[in-house]
């Protein structure tokens, strides 16, 4: 029974990734199990300079998810380079750069550098604000989201993963593009843009007024838009959103992932992603599947 996965020629051990923002750089969770049972991990959302992150509540729980402001607050790439990553490097799993930016020349400073370390896969967030163009995500538009994977593409020679926002105006189009501009493999769906709002206090709970939606809830339309972008590029595709147990994995695998990243279910259980490796294997054996690729892209 084969649990390995082919990301670009990067071979996991399975397919079940640690998703940026809901791990950390894997300290605290390495104190509960082994996190080298993991596929990968994807790191802290990344700048260059770093960020303190958003003012005012950052999380706040809604029916089957969570709503998260934090607002990309990280120590920098140079500090992650420097105590981060050695560290990382221990934990006996592949390793996924999560980089972000508010303006191109950020993201490329910060992919400079880690061009020079041993990290193989960068996966380029593109739903952060391009400040230069009043706020709107790079994502959520055709041509700045070609702009800035075709620039970060001529400064790296590592796999390139690029994130994509499912508030994008027509994702199998954002998909396509990105590809065009160099992207060697995608990964979606990030967190929707959702409002919540206090009655009491007659506001919005966010200083930023909206914030990102994920969790269970999200899953079936993660899941369409998955098998949407698995039909429409040729490039391996990480699906997540919602990811709550080995099942759900398994219909992400079957709508045409070739991985999947588990996120928000980190925080009901802090071992969830070894039950869900195992629950995959489990289900593999039952079933007489040999491979994951039996069952890839089926629907």
């Amino acid at each position: 029974m084969n649990m390995q996965v082919d990301i670009c020629k990067v071979k996991l051990k399975n397919p079940v990734i640690a998703a940026s923002g809901t791990f950390g750089f894997g300290r605290e969770y390495a104190e509960y199990y082994d996190v080298s049972v993991l596929g990968g991990i994807s790191t802290k959302g990344l700048t260059y300079y770093g960020k303190p992150g958003n003012t005012g509540l950052r999380i706040y729980e809604t029916s089957s998810g969570i709503m998260n402001s934090i607002g990309l607050q990280n120590p920098s790439v140079p500090t992650f380079v420097q105590t981060e990553l050695p560290y990382m490097q221990t934990l006996g799993t592949e390793i996924i750069a999560n980089v972000g930016g508010s303006k191109i020349e950020d993201y490329l400073l910060s992919i400079d550098m880690l061009e020079k370390t041993a990290i193989k896969i960068i996966e380029l967030n593109i739903s952060c604000p391009n400040v230069k163009e009043g706020g709107m995500a790079f994502g959520i538009k055709c041509d700045s989201a070609y702009e800035i994977v075709k620039q970060v593409r001529q400064h790296t020679n590592k796999i390139l993963m690029v994130k994509l926002s499912p508030n994008a105006e027509d994702i199998k189009a954002m998909a396509a593009t990105c590809v065009e501009a160099g992207a060697d493999c995608l990964s979606l769906v990030n967190t929707f843009n959702a409002l919540a709002i206090d009655i009491h206090k007659r506001r919005a709970v966010f200083d930023n007024v909206t914030a990102g939606l994920s969790g269970a809830c999200i899953k079936p339309i993660a899941l369409r838009m998955v098998r949407d972008v698995c039909k429409t590029v040729n490039v391996p595709v990480i699906g997540m959103g919602g990811i709550m147990d080995a099942n759900d994995a398994i219909e992400f695998i079957m709508a045409g992932a070739t991985a999947v990243q588990v996120g928000t279910a980190n925080f009901l259980d802090l071992t969830v992603m070894p039950k869900i490796i195992q629950g995959i294997a489990n289900f593999m054996r039952q079933e007489k599947i040999n491979d994951l690729s039996e069952i890839r892209g089926i629907i």
